[in-house]
């Protein structure tokens, strides 16, 4: 007997699917801003300088990049269900342990940093293959909502962020909440995931090692990674770059965050509609030079209102990159979680690389400025957009 599909009958079972994944996506954007937030009480407190800094969020990238190439066998084996509940129970345990461990010193935070990389890392995998199997299903375009869910999340998360700052709340106490709350939630949450497959055997599907032979995926894989530089180097350094190019208070420097992060989240809420009347091509070439302009101005504006203004445009210009490129990944359903896992793996070179780059050149001309090798990424990504087009269907 073959066991019925959800989506074979309309109605609660692909609200419940759909929901659920919003679920992954809000709660993963909510504990990655909760840290972010807080990124420069722990660096007062361990007294890090901007490269030292740059290192020590290179304990998170590390972590993504080993889980990475692990998480399309993992989704195939064990399915995106189990994979993002098992990935939030873990995000908890490295929250409590960065939320305990900078009261000690820096080697607990650069562990727990790296546990935090390494499920954020396979749970992003995890959510996006979910994310493409209800996408497929519904038989609409849904991938850039649910990265707005996850943008939704980080504005959530730095704003909360922004209130425990100006409260006086301890990094401790908030990140420990975060970690627990974030946990049992999405746990509970995913179990509402439908089958990743869709009536395949296994023996049909490539393997995992084929999709690195791919040169589309390849082209993808970079024009995700220059987008993912953008978004980066924002979650990253927005706050940071405030407080010390401008002398704006802490308050002040995580409202900043939200304020790209805010915008970030309305061009993927409002994004489908754009990629279906214009193409991504075209939608995301334009938004490539608009985050440009945003960019310059957070960086050349000279007064604070300027630069927030500059980081609305630079978030809202870098909303669509991300998703686009997990859409394009997952264009074939039944290739979903090799190319997701081989898009995301390069993509994410640029957490490796992104944050140690800003803080090296932030030692010498300040990371504010520092922030201007962004705009050449954006105009890689330009150019091999083209790669993200929807394959023709062979007739």
């Amino acid at each position: 007997m073959t066991r019925a599909d959800p989506f074979d009958r309309p109605g609660a079972a692909a609200t419940s699917a759909t929901r659920a994944t919003y679920v992954a996506f809000v709660g993963s954007g909510f504990a990655f801003a909760s840290w972010a937030s807080r990124i420069p009480q722990v660096r007062d407190r361990l007294h890090l300088s901007p490269s030292q800094l740059g290192l020590l969020l290179l304990a998170v990238a590390v972590g993504s990049l080993l889980a990475l190439p692990l998480s399309g066998p993992l989704v195939a084996r064990y399915g995106s269900r189990r994979v993002v509940a098992s990935m939030a129970a873990l995000l908890g345990l490295a929250l409590a342990v960065v939320s305990l461990g900078y009261l000690a010193g820096l080697v607990p935070v650069v562990v727990g940093l790296f546990l935090l990389g390494f499920a954020n890392g396979a749970w992003d995998v995890a959510m996006n293959v979910q994310g493409a199997v209800v996408e497929q299903r519904l038989g609409r375009s849904v991938m850039p909502r649910f990265h707005a869910g996850f943008s939704l999340g980080t504005v959530a998360g730095a704003l909360v962020g922004a209130a425990m700052v100006a409260l006086a709340v301890p990094v401790t106490v908030h990140l420990l909440l975060v970690g627990l709350l974030v946990s049992a939630a999405v746990v509970r949450g995913v179990r509402a995931f439908v089958p990743d497959t869709h009536g395949e055997d296994d023996e049909d599907r490539p393997g995992a090692l084929a999709a690195w032979r791919e040169p589309r995926t390849l082209l993808v894989g970079v024009f995700v990674l220059a987008f993912a530089f953008a978004e980066g180097t924002g979650n990253d350094w927005v706050a940071v770059a405030m407080i010390d190019g401008y002398g704006a208070t802490a308050t002040l420097g995580t409202l900043a965050f939200a304020a790209f992060l805010v915008a970030m989240t309305a061009g993927r809420w409002f994004g489908p509609g754009l990629l279906d009347r214009h193409g991504r091509v075209t939608v995301v070439r334009t938004l490539a030079g608009v985050a440009v302009a945003g960019l310059l101005l957070f960086v050349l504006g000279g007064s604070t209102p300027l630069a927030i203004v500059g980081a609305l445009l630079w978030g809202a210009g870098t909303s669509l990159g991300f998703p686009v490129g997990m859409s394009a990944a997952a264009d074939d359903p039944r290739r979903a979680a090799a190319r997701v896992s081989v898009v995301s793996s390069i993509g994410y070179c640029a957490f490796l690389g992104g944050p140690p780059m800003i803080g090296f050149v932030g030692d010498r001309v300040g990371v504010l400025h520092a922030m201007t090798a962004v705009a050449a990424l954006l105009a890689v990504a330009a150019m091999v957009a083209t790669a993200t087009r929807r394959p023709v269907p062979v007739t």
